[in-house]
């Protein structure tokens, strides 16, 4: 009898440096095109393995859209919740998560955009990524970012430090700030007459520009 390259497949064992090949190609590819424009062809062809493989490993797209995009949030929020979770004097937390988004944004260009447009798409997807960022509910996850940074605001604000506002508010302005430009990266360039060169350039500026213009428009 003869064996079919899908036998063959079947008694192959799952070998971990070809699941994570495949993952990363991937990863690449659903960056670029979103879950509705990936095709598993193309993953494969990026992998350097057949179609067959692809399959044998995640069984179908939805399985490997989801290990995607729990590898995207988990680069995204992590380290910018436990900064602002943390007991780091505000000015500190502003200038790290700063500049950590800005360094991870730098080498993840396409991120911003694919989370987005898979929020946009699969609005279910927002539990997924509250219980993957914390291990927890998304209400103990809430607790956790705004409590530590709400009682140092109110603090501060006491204190006439900064000007009153809410953790809720302070958050969505920092991250707004940080990740607009990354989302948005082709419309910024082309308005303003840059190239990649320049506008990394300008990103790696705004590590410094960012902190400094929203710090500045807290001070009373």
């Amino acid at each position: 009898m003869v064996k079919t390259a899908a036998d063959e497949i079947v008694q192959t064992p799952l070998d971990a440096d070809t699941e994570t090949r495949i993952l990363d190609a991937a990863h690449a590819v659903f960056m670029r095109r979103g879950t509705a424009g990936a095709r598993m062809t193309e993953i494969a062809r990026e992998a350097g393995v057949n179609h067959a493989l692809v399959h044998y490993y995640f069984r179908s797209k939805q399985r490997l859209a989801d290990a995607v995009f729990r590898r995207a949030i988990g680069e995204f929020f992590p380290v910018m919740i436990g900064v602002l979770a943390s007991d780091a004097p505000l000015e500190e937390k502003v200038r790290r998560v700063a500049a950590a988004q800005i360094d991870m944004l730098q080498k993840n260009r396409y991120l911003p955009g694919y989370l987005l447009a898979e929020l946009n798409h699969y609005p279910e997807r927002a539990e997924q990524l509250l219980n993957s960022m914390s291990g927890t509910t998304p209400a103990n996850l809430r607790a956790r970012l705004f409590g530590t940074l709400g009682t140092q605001l109110d603090e501060a604000a006491r204190n006439g430090t900064f000007r009153a506002i809410r953790p809720q508010e302070f958050v969505l302005n920092l991250v707004s700030m940080v990740v607009y430009a990354f989302a948005a990266r082709p419309l910024v360039m082309a308005i303003m007459g840059m190239d990649d060169a320049t506008f990394t350039a300008m990103m790696e500026e705004r590590k410094a520009t960012i902190p400094a213009f929203f710090l500045a428009a807290l001070r009373p």
